[in-house]
């Protein structure tokens, strides 16, 4: 990769995106000049899970007013951000990695259109499985999860491609690193 890229990493919850940012965060030498993005989130913090910061909601719009975030977004009654400390990491050369969200492709793809998209598709029952593990919701919240999952349109993207996630966290994980290094 000659010029800094986004990555834009998005699936469903329970897709596996945060164990596998952390896979390729632990994996990655720095050789690389790859740097993943947190989240700015108005869920509180969690010991297992997505590396995000937690902002209560008047954080959040006090941010959001200031002008503080690149990219925001609704979901599941929590309010997303990513920083606008993306746009320096690009400028001073670094791969930059965000956990984006299928929903908010449009938007975040009019900002940054030579992004590339790295969708997660996994199959049902792994999503179910996960989502249960995890423990954060019910199995009604589940279900409605999932059901909305199967309702949204198929994700279209000039740079997109598709990493599945039913195998082991290793060999997706592998899989993930050699996208971001520029290998298909």
């Amino acid at each position: 990769m000659s010029q800094t890229t986004l990555f834009c990493l998005i699936g469903p919850s329970g897709a596996g995106k945060d164990a596998l940012l952390a896979y390729a965060r632990e994996h990655l030498t720095g050789s690389e000049n790859i740097v993943f993005s947190h989240r700015y989130i108005t869920r509180p913090s969690q010991e297992e899970g997505e590396n995000h910061i937690a902002l209560t909601q008047a954080e959040f719009d006090q941010r959001q007013q200031l002008g503080l975030f690149a990219l925001s977004w609704q979901s599941h009654q929590f309010a997303y951000g990513i920083g606008v400390e993306i746009d320096a990491w690009l400028q001073a050369g670094a791969h930059v990695v965000i956990n984006g969200s299928r929903e908010y492709l449009p938007q975040a793809s009019q900002r940054y259109p030579q992004m590339r998209v790295i969708l997660l598709e996994v199959n049902s029952d792994a999503i179910r499985q996960r989502l249960v593990e995890r423990g954060r919701e019910t199995a009604q919240e589940i279900d409605a999860r999932i059901a909305h999952n199967q309702q949204l349109p198929p994700v279209e993207h000039p740079h997109l491609y598709v990493l599945n996630n039913d195998s082991s966290l290793a060999e997706a994980g592998v899989k993930l690193m050699a996208l971001l290094k520029g290998g298909d």
